[in-house]
């Protein structure tokens, strides 16, 4: 079997944050949190550590999950996966309120005998902080780390330490003291908590200095569970925060796994901003800042590295410093090629392909159905773009910094309330949206909606001079092409030949680095497919096919959903 040489960064592009990996036998699996995305958590599974392919997301149900109302970036953040006793662990919060000095972080724990399931009505756990995290400890007892958070801080830092507490497997809760283990160092904003046993010492990895530029991964250790912690003399094992020309920034949130030949590799949380993309395009659309160029619409990906972690030393990076290299080399495994990612869906009754996400919501008949008209994903109009109850918008992450979508839609709106189309997607309120509609007297038309990331006024802006007038029935194809920081529009009438809108949008606005707006961003940029409607009347949108395919000019890595 050929052997891999090089694993190329990051392994999992697009919106793919905060990793947990775990090895079962041959097998490998990493989750990652997905937010306000149903169904929640992504699960991946690689044999070589250089291929991966999604494998599940096991949150699907009300019991286990249920998103109405959550805020933008809300819902499920940083998910731990492990495996013992025969089963599939996972631990991941439901946070309901992210802004301002509280925060409601509801933890949970689901279990399966295998990755694909059945996985388990969830046992709450607590409510102190978020990314919790389980240690299996050699003796069999079970820990439950998480960061606590102090709302009696003054400013941003209110991450009070590390908590730790005993899980009883019989009594499915938390018993016993809860210990303050260790409360970070000078950098601040210690979160992201994750035990390993060796060599006799007990391992504690975190991440610091927020999820932003500043992010690190700082390893501490201790002979006892319950410390005092050594923090490591290097202080962080793995950040770009002073290497600003670096191909990854905002590295950080990271997990460890120890392969069947030994070695230790470390997945991590990165972004790739466009001013350290190749094939990005700064300077190409009127109103493009200089800062702009710091902003990542694939958002926070996972990359992989390879770790040098010598008997009773501190881990370091095979490669030397602390900065992430655009590629790990690779182990000693067999190569385990995963299915291309399908670029083009026709639509057929059955379940939703695996690339598409919907928002918050368990309930997703309500939303779109596959089997309303065989051929077409027909979507109901439902609330306004930005609703965190019902929003009706189906989409895949964006993976490549360059790439072209499409979709052919029928819809026949009698208002111009109802309206639906193809969306570049971030939040409620960074999007580009190119809506099919109505007039007053309920001729169609094409409008281009935009919001870039305008806050607070949260103004919904329409570049094209006049809407385009389109035919009475018949349906319409719609198009985008997004190159770095330019996104345009496109759309043909039927088999007709294509017709660009002749608007550049900036791209850039769809990340989470552009705007100002509510707390912190954390997801990535989507495509997709939704439809609208403030009239209360659910007018459908049917839409025939839909695809996503990068562009050779931008450095593609599409090698997951």
């Amino acid at each position: 079997m050929l052997d891999i040489q090089n694993i190329q960064n990051p392994i999992l592009p697009g919106f793919n944050p905060d990793p947990s990996i775990v090895r079962v036998g041959d097998d490998y699996y990493i989750a990652t949190s997905t937010f306000e995305w149903y169904p929640g958590v992504q699960i991946h599974h690689s044999r070589d550590l250089a291929n991966w392919q999604l494998a599940a997301r096991p949150l699907t149900r009300a019991s286990q999950l249920d998103m109405r109302g959550n805020p933008d970036s809300g819902g499920v953040w940083a998910p731990c996966l492990s495996f013992s006793d025969g089963l599939f662990w996972l631990i991941y919060t439901d946070t309901k309120r992210r802004d301002g000095a509280w925060k409601d972080s509801h933890n949970y724990l689901v279990t399966a005998p295998t990755i694909e399931g059945p996985w388990s009505e969830p046992v709450y756990l607590n409510s102190s902080g978020f990314d919790p995290s389980l240690f299996h400890d050699e003796d069999g007892r079970k820990w439950l780390v998480n960061m606590i958070w102090d709302h009696r801080q003054q400013g941003g830092d209110k991450f009070g330490g590390i908590v730790c507490q005993e899980y009883s497997v019989a009594e499915q809760r938390l018993v016993g003291e809860i210990r303050n283990i260790y409360r970070g160092t000078d950098h601040k904003l210690t979160e992201g908590p994750h035990i390993y046993r060796k060599d006799g010492y007990y391992w504690l990895l975190t991440a610091e200095g927020g999820t932003g530029y500043e992010h690190a991964a700082t390893m501490a250790r201790s002979k006892d569970l319950f410390g005092p912690y050594e923090t490591d003399p290097a202080k962080h094992l793995l950040t770009s925060k002073d290497a600003p020309e670096a191909y990854l920034q905002r590295a950080g949130h990271a997990d460890i796994v120890e392969t069947q030949n030994g070695e230790f590799f470390m997945v991590h949380l990165c972004s790739r901003p466009l001013d350290a993309t190749r094939g990005s395009a700064p300077g190409r659309v009127v109103g493009i800042h200089e800062e702009d160029a710091r902003r990542s619409p694939l958002g926070r990906e996972t990359a992989i590295q390879k770790l040098v972690w010598d008997k009773g030393e501190f881990p370091r990076l095979a490669h030397g410093g602390c900065v992430p290299a655009d590629a790990a080399p690779a182990p000693g495994l067999p190569h385990a090629p995963v299915a291309p990612i399908v670029t083009r869906h026709d639509f057929a009754p059955g379940p939703l392909p695996v690339e598409f996400q919907w928002l918050r919501t368990p309930e997703p008949d309500r939303l779109f159905s596959l089997d309303a008209r065989p051929g077409a994903l027909r979507i109901f109009g439902r609330a306004a773009p930005g609703s965190t109850f019902e929003h009706a918008l189906v989409a895949r992450r964006q993976v490549d910094i360059a790439y072209s979508a499409e979709t052919e839609i029928d819809f026949q709106p009698e208002s111009y309330q109802q309206f639906a189309g193809l969306i570049s997607w971030y939040n409620g309120f960074k999007f580009h949206y190119l809506a099919v509609s109505a007039t007053d007297n309920g001729a169609r038309e094409l409008r281009v909606l935009s919001c870039p990331a305008d806050w607070p006024m949260l103004r919904v802006e329409q570049p094209l001079a006049e809407p385009v007038a389109l035919p009475a029935t018949g349906t319409i194809r719609l198009g985008c092409d997004v190159d770095g920081m330019v996104l345009r529009f496109r759309y043909a009438i039927g088999n007709g030949e294509w017709t660009d809108l002749g608007v550049e949008l900036d791209q850039s606005a769809i990340s989470c680095e552009a705007g100002n707006g509510p707390g912190n961003n954390f997801t990535g940029a989507f495509i997709g497919m939704c439809a609208h409607d403030t009239s209360g009347r659910g007018q459908h949108a049917d839409f025939l096919n839909f695809t996503y395919q990068p562009v050779p000019s931008g450095p593609s890595n599409s090698g997951a959903a």
